[in-house]
């Protein structure tokens, strides 16, 4: 709890008002000030609000990224080292030669060379649930589409998918703020069961290579690019539970979006050309990552406020994109919106390379879905959110359609 300008914030992670409707909580902090220093979390830190100081905070190379980890661990020793090697905590220069490498081979020709697969893989799912008439949109769709699409991408045999979920799940809870000590346990437990799996199917790769992201991989890294065995298997992680993560959010929020804004849901069946614009505004409206964390390398001020070296700063993408600063109506739902520069995906060096992809999917999956599913409805009123603070996430979505 803190109290700042006489104004008492406080925020529990057993309060379920909280994860089914964060919205409200951001508005108090931003109204008190769109940077925010206070001990919500664990660590006491800057909890920034604002559009544009986030805008400023992401473009700016100062702020640096952090370890989700203490370097001096020893209890969770595998998780620690394989999140050392993922891109996405990396800082400058390692994580632009990373990026450069990953790049190189998840090029925006490539995701658009999935268009078919994906269309294909969406008339599967739905065909298979459409004697049922009714599904869960998490486990019966979203899921199972992200796991096929990043499966061929990455090279992982389409047998061993089951297996994905729980270890998706589990090593996205040991980064977020909410996460316990068992949970840690848990995602080491599970890093070593990852790091075994991939490093034989990397050997395989090697001994007879195909077309997917491994083999690419491997071939930059034989042709003298540096990239080391370790960053190899943490990359291969990273992209299978990013892939997953991003993807199943984005498809699962907007659905229960346009499920309970049937008037938006109308408008986009009767104009399907609105799907590119509908994607942007599920993002902003309810964004599939809801913070990032940073710690300033030096002093720096920001919209009047100093921030210390070694200061915590803890960006609200979800508030940001809710700024009525930026956007007009901003708690409103609107398909049409132009232009709408959301910062869902964030900005500047640390962009989510997996963006083109999880948009294509997204896009393919819910235009697909109003067109073959007659009526659909939610079967609860207020579904179910998971538990964690830096995403936007539903356990389940059951609906029913006609």
């Amino acid at each position: 709890m803190t109290t700042i300008l006489n104004q008492t914030i406080s925020l529990s992670f057993t309060d379920s008002e909280f994860f089914q409707n964060p919205y409200p909580f951001y508005e108090k902090l931003r109204s008190i000030h769109p940077i925010y220093h206070g001990n919500l979390l664990k660590n006491p830190g800057w909890y920034v609000t604002g559009y544009q100081e986030v805008l400023t905070i992401l473009k700016d190379t100062r702020f640096k990224n952090r370890m989700p980890l203490p370097q001096t661990s020893k209890r969770y020793e595998q998780l620690k080292n394989i999140q050392n090697s993922m891109m996405v905590f990396k800082n400058q220069p390692d994580h632009k030669r990373l990026r450069f490498l990953v790049s190189n081979v998840f090029t925006p020709r490539m995701v658009e060379q999935l268009r078919p697969d994906i269309q294909e893989t969406v008339n599967n799912l739905l065909q298979h649930v459409q004697h049922r008439k009714s599904m869960n949109v998490i486990s019966d769709f979203a899921f199972p589409l992200a796991s096929l699409v990043i499966a061929k991408i990455v090279g992982v045999p389409k047998e061993d998918l089951s297996q994905f979920r729980e270890w998706t799940v589990s090593l996205i809870q040991t980064i977020d703020f909410t996460r316990s000590r068992k949970t840690l346990e848990n995602g080491n437990h599970i890093t070593m069961i990852l790091r075994d799996y991939f490093k034989e199917l990397i050997t395989k790769r090697k001994e007879s290579p195909g077309d997917d992201l491994i083999s690419l991989l491997i071939k930059e890294e034989q042709e003298g690019d540096w990239l080391s065995d370790e960053e190899l298997l943490a990359t291969c992680i990273l992209i299978v539970i990013a892939g997953h993560e991003t993807t199943v959010n984005l498809i699962g929020n907007s659905i229960l979006t346009l499920l309970k804004h049937p008037q938006q849901m109308k408008l986009l069946k009767e104009n399907p050309s609105l799907i590119g614009h509908a994607v942007e505004e599920f993002l902003r409206y309810e964004s599939p990552t809801q913070m990032l964390a940073r710690v300033a390398s030096e002093d720096i001020e920001i919209n009047q406020t100093r921030i210390k070296e070694g200061d915590q700063v803890y960006l609200l993408l979800g508030a940001a994109n809710r700024d009525h600063n930026q956007f007009a109506d901003a708690h409103v739902l609107d398909l049409t919106r132009n232009p709408n520069h959301h910062l869902a995906f964030g900005y500047g060096t640390h962009f989510c390379l997996g963006a083109p992809l999880a948009r294509l999917e997204a896009q393919i999956a819910i235009q697909t879905l109003l067109q073959q599913m007659d009526n659909p409805k939610l079967i609860s009123s207020e579904p179910s959110w998971r538990k964690l603070m830096g995403f936007r996430s539903l356990n389940e979505l059951p609906i029913t359609f006609g």
